[in-house]
């Protein structure tokens, strides 16, 4: 059922956030409980943007009926649906993060000036959609998947917000919204201020591995764009590959650094990289 056996752990641990929103959605019904709870998931829904990401990439299943299944469940906890980051991220942002006259994830102004980390953000989150749209023209079958799920999960957001307005608002409206701009505010420090194109030279690495195994190695963020396709599980390998053509102004620290140790919470995946398919699993 699964593609790759590290993905089993993070997604039954999704799948049962799912649930608790359904719980929490029919169950509840004191305003300030729905208040906290929001509060409370934000950075808990926030850390599943990069598992989506990490799907949009390198499809979960083999089954694409159960892959569908899984984007709704990523699309209620962060306002990404199925194919957005396929269209917009995927075939947008990683063949165009060299040039950001086309990046759709650009982090300069049409001046050339940089853009703030609040700017990016709002810009990114709010024109997302219209950019994946824009992508999609030239790859119709991944924008008919787009459209049709994507409608698909708005219709059961409005149906659940018709049925029970305020739950609906803070268990789903409210998350989606807020992840999708927290999404485009952590992808801030990924690249900007990296104007290269040199492509060993344009993505900031994070190597806290508290923060890797929150965000399925994210960190190895120039591996990542070298070998798009390749599963986050054999990320860490790769970027030992390459690490000598990295500069080493491209190896940062993040928030974590200060508020939790540098120690690895589990073994490190030394996998041998495997040659990437770079078609879209369906």
């Amino acid at each position: 059922m699964f593609r790759h056996s590290e993905d089993k752990k993070p997604v039954a641990l999704f799948l049962g956030l799912t649930a608790l929103d359904f719980v929490v959605y029919f169950a509840v019904d004191n305003f300030w409980l729905f208040l906290g709870y929001w509060v409370l998931m934000f950075i808990p829904k926030g850390l599943i943007a990069p598992w989506n990401h990490h799907h949009q990439h390198c499809m979960t299943f083999k089954s694409p009926a159960l892959n569908r299944l899984l984007e709704l469940s990523y699309g209620l906890h962060t306002g990404m649906t199925t194919h957005l980051w396929v269209l917009h991220h995927v075939l947008g942002h990683h063949v165009n993060f060299l040039d950001q006259t086309k990046d759709e994830s650009r982090w300069r102004r049409k001046s050339g000036a940089r853009m703030g980390v609040i700017e990016y953000s709002l810009n990114v989150a709010v024109t997302s959609y219209y950019r994946a749209f824009l992508v999609g023209k030239r790859y119709p079958k991944q924008q008919r998947i787009f459209l049709t799920f994507t409608t698909l999960t708005f219709a059961l957001v409005a149906a659940l917000a018709i049925y029970r307005p305020i739950p609906a608002l803070f268990v789903f409206i409210l998350p989606m919204i807020s992840t999708l701009i927290y999404t485009s505010w952590v992808t801030y420090d990924h690249h900007a201020g990296l104007d290269s194109k040199n492509q060993f030279a344009a993505s900031y690495n994070i190597m806290n591995q508290w923060f890797n195994y929150l965000t399925g190695n994210l960190g190895y963020h120039t591996a990542h764009h070298y070998k798009q396709g390749l599963h986050w599980s054999k990320l860490p390998a790769l970027h030992d590959e390459i690490a000598h053509q990295i500069p080493d102004e491209c190896m940062v620290k993040s928030t974590f650094d200060a508020f939790l140790p540098d120690d690895p919470v589990v073994e490190a995946d030394v996998a041998e990289p495997t040659p990437v398919d770079h078609k879209l699993a369906s």
